[in-house]
C-alpha cells in the first residue's frame, strides 16, 4: 500500500512509517522542509495529491510546548496547524482522480469534557466548552469528505507515552531525580497510550476495510487517575514519586487555559477501537512504562 503521511517527520509519524515500511508499505511525507521520500506543503498544494492508497494527517503545532507562551498568536498557529494542513489534504483527496481508499485523521480526547465522574466512548457528544473541544470539532470537520469513495477514520488520541518524545520527554528528568508526583490533585482521568499501540491502531485502520468513524486512540485501561500514573512511573524507574506539582505552578507554566489539559481529564473507553478487532500491545500502564524507561 502507498501511504502519504501529513506531519510524518515528528514522535508520531516516525513510529507510523517504521511500522508501516516494516509491514511492507510504502510512506511518503509530507513535510515542510523537502527530501527524499517526501513532498512539501506547497508542493502538495500546487500539484494535488500524489497517487497513493490512503492518506494519514498527524500535523500540528506542539500544544503543551512549554517554550511558547500560551497568547493569541500561539493559539492561532495551534488552530492554523491543524486545520489548514488537513483541509489542504482534504481538498486534494476530494479532487485526486484516483483518490485513495482511506484517509485518516489523529485528533484528541480533549473532544469529552473533563470530569471525574463521567465516561466516555466514542459515541459520546462534546466539542463546544472550550479552547480544545472546539480545536477538535472544527478540525475533524476539515477532514470530512464527501461522498464514500474513500473510507474516513478519526482517531482521538489520548497522551502519547514512548521513548525520546511525548509527554515522557518532560517528565523523565524530574522523577529520575525523584522529584516526581502527582499534577494538581492527582485525582484527574489520564488518559494514556503507548506510541507502539497508537501506531498500530493507525496501520489497522490502513489495513482494515471495515475500519470507518471515530475511534479513542487510548489504552483499555483507561481509569488510570494522574496520582497512580505518577506512581507507576517512579515504579518503573526505581524512583520515589509523592511530591506534587502544584496547580499553580502548572498554570504559571502553561497558562491557565492550556494547564487544563493536565490538571483535568477524562475517562475515556476505547470501545469502538476494540469492537474493530484490534489487540493491544500494551493495555496495562506498568507494562508500557516499563519498556519505555528500559
Amino acid at each position: 500500500m502507498r501511504v502519504l503521511v501529513g506531519g510524518g517527520t515528528g514522535f508520531i509519524g516516525t513510529a507510523l512509517s517504521q511500522l508501516l515500511k516494516a509491514r511492507g508499505h510504502e510512506v511518503t511525507l509530507v513535510s515542510r522542509q523537502p527530501g527524499p521520500g517526501r513532498i512539501t506543503w506547497d508542493e502538495l498544494a500546487t500539484s494535488g495529491l500524489p497517487r497513493c492508497d490512503a492518506a494519514v494527517n498527524l500535523a500540528g503545532e506542539n500544544i503543551l510546548n512549554p517554550l511558547r507562551r500560551w497568547n493569541e498568536a500561539f493559539q492561532k498557529e495551534v488552530l492554523s496547524s491543524r486545520l489548514e494542513t488537513t483541509d489542504l489534504l482534504a481538498r486534494a483527496i476530494t479532487k485526486a482522480p484516483q483518490p485513495p481508499q482511506a484517509w485518516i485523521l489523529v485528533t484528541g480526547v480533549a473532544y469529552y469534557q473533563p470530569s471525574l465522574t463521567a465516561e466516555y466512548d466514542e459515541d459520546s457528544p462534546g466539542g463546544d466548552f472550550d479552547f480544545f473541544s472546539n480545536l477538535v470539532t472544527k478540525w475533524e470537520a476539515a477532514a470530512r469528505l464527501p461522498g464514500d469513495s474513500t473510507r474516513q477514520v478519526v482517531v482521538r488520541s489520548g497522551v502519547v507515552l514512548g521513548r525520546g518524545g511525548g509527554a515522557i520527554g518532560h517528565m523523565l528528568l524530574p522523577f529520575r531525580l525523584g522529584l516526581g508526583g502527582p499534577i494538581g490533585s492527582g485525582q484527574q482521568f489520564f488518559p494514556w497510550i503507548h506510541i507502539g499501540d497508537l501506531a498500530g491502531i493507525l496501520a489497522h485502520a490502513l489495513e482494515a476495510s471495515h475500519v470507518q468513524g471515530v475511534l479513542n486512540g487510548v489504552a483499555p485501561a483507561s481509569t488510570t487517575t494522574n496520582a497512580e500514573f505518577a506512581q507507576a512511573l517512579g515504579t518503573a524507574l526505581g524512583r520515589p514519586a509523592f511530591i506534587p506539582l502544584p496547580s499553580a505552578v502548572v498554570q504559571a507554566v502553561f497558562g491557565q487555559e492550556r494547564a487544563i489539559m493536565l490538571l483535568e481529564g477524562q475517562k475515556v473507553i476505547p470501545r469502538r477501537t476494540l469492537a474493530t478487532g484490534y489487540q493491544y500491545s500494551f493495555p496495562e500502564l506498568g507494562a508500557a512504562l516499563k519498556e519505555i524507561v528500559a
